[in-house]
């Protein structure tokens, strides 16, 4: 069953169960955000909080509030929503569960070309994760294609991308001082510490620009599985499409790395996530940007609910990613040659 919103002479059909399980992520992610907002050494109740957001409070309560913990919690949303989104343009696209940015060496590549704008400039972090990400996906595109690009092949030359431009971070630490080598390896687990109210404008900007171009993209996305010569009969440039979805899935990834790291298995997850509870087949892009933002900040959350230690959030989403992983690899094989 659909419903039916109606603009002026504009109309969209979205299905019930969509709305429904939108829902019901929106509402996990606000208790989760209610949540780690109180959590901490420093004692701050949910009504309290309010009050600090509405503005009072001690100053001592809006620091802790409004400049340590909202933007980190901001951070974590929004650059778990980017990864979300990232993940099911690519699965959705190459129609396999296994083609995600942090499967297939695209946001390894981000972090070097991050790594390396911080060695020779000691900044600009976005603009070298953008830069390594884009050359990565143009590498690893074309060491794939073969008279056509298959899914299974490049997923193979994605994932030994991967594991070469990790050796290569390794090498680049090197290059620096003790201190910020430490720092840098504890970024490149994935981690939101530290962040600040820069991550999180700089994040949701991103947010704001990229986000409504993927949207508008699931439109085509949802027909490429017709098959092409329909999706062309259709009057879809398939190869125009791959183009923007490519470099929309690129950009989005790259902004994420750049907040959080390489958090790892976060886009993988959350689109499979996004369509158990949207089954169909749709690319279901505005479920995985929820689901991904609801696993970027519930591992930050786990991550400082420890007592006695800090661990970085990109160690809980490898535990909880790496089953999930060998469990989707195992239903390949049983399904035929990978």
């Amino acid at each position: 069953m659909n419903w039916t919103f109606r603009i002026a002479s504009l109309s969209l059909q979205i299905p019930r169960q969509a709305l429904l399980a939108g829902a019901l992520l929106l509402a996990m992610l606000l208790a989760l955000a209610a949540f780690a907002a109180q959590l901490g050494s420093y004692p701050l109740g949910l009504t309290r909080s309010l009050q600090v957001l509405a503005g009072q409070g001690s100053a001592m309560e809006q620091l802790v509030l409004l400049d340590l913990r909202l933007p980190r919690i901001l951070s974590a949303l929004g650059a778990g929503a980017a990864f979300g989104l990232s993940g099911a343009i690519f699965q959705a696209m190459l129609r396999n569960p296994l083609a995600s940015p942090d499967v297939i060496g695209f946001n390894a590549g981000a972090s070097c070309g991050a790594l390396t704008a911080l060695i020779l400039t000691g900044g600009l972090v976005l603009p070298g994760a953008i830069a390594g990400a884009l050359l990565t996906a143009a590498a690893v595109t074309l060491l794939a294609w073969k008279g056509g690009l298959s899914p299974a092949r490049l997923i193979l030359t994605g994932i030994g991308a991967g594991l070469a431009l990790s050796a290569t971070a390794d090498l680049l630490l090197s290059r620096l001082d003790i201190q910020s080598a430490v720092s840098m390896a504890h970024w490149l687990t994935g981690s939101l510490n530290a962040r600040n109210w820069d991550d999180a404008v700089q994040v949701w900007a991103g947010l704001a620009l990229l986000a409504p171009l993927a949207l508008w993209l699931q439109f085509p996305l949802a027909r490429l599985p017709l098959g092409e010569e329909t999706a062309a009969g259709l009057g879809l440039n398939l190869p125009a499409l791959r183009l923007a979805l490519t470099v929309t899935g690129t950009l989005l990834a790259a902004l994420a790395v750049s907040t959080t790291g390489p958090l790892p298995f976060v886009a993988f997850a959350a689109g499979p996530l996004a369509r158990a509870l949207r089954p169909g087949g749709h690319p279901a892009l505005p479920g995985a940007a929820l689901a991904g933002a609801l696993i970027t900040l519930l591992a930050d959350t786990a991550s400082r609910a420890l007592p006695g230690i800090q661990l970085p959030a990109g160690v809980f989403t490898a535990l909880a990613g790496a089953p999930l992983l060998i469990w989707m690899l195992l239903r390949h094989f049983r399904k035929g040659p990978f």
